[in-house]
């Protein structure tokens, strides 16, 4: 793991691409209802949030494991949204 500054700017930036891409479908598709996009949205800020919030928990035992889970943890979150924007229709 590297280091708490670059784990905050990977949440931050895979969190701010699946954001970017449900506003680029929303774009390409105007005529579509945009309900099940913003539950997409509004899931990505709860995950970011709860991802910060556990990066700048202070009482962690073991440092470098609890990084690593936020880490994949992050990867989980964001394959879920990716799939979801997937099946959007």
């Amino acid at each position: 793991m590297a280091n708490v500054r670059n784990l905050k700017k990977d949440i931050n930036y895979v969190l701010g691409d699946i954001i970017e891409a449900v506003y680029i479908w929303e774009y390409e598709n105007t005529d579509k209802d945009t309900k099940k996009t913003e539950a997409i949205i509004d899931e990505a800020i709860e995950t970011f949030d709860d991802l910060i919030a556990k990066v700048n928990a202070k009482d962690v035992d073991n440092v470098k494991a609890h990084f690593k889970a936020i880490n994949t943890e992050l990867e989980e979150k964001g394959r879920s949204l990716i799939e979801k924007i997937n099946k959007l229709g």
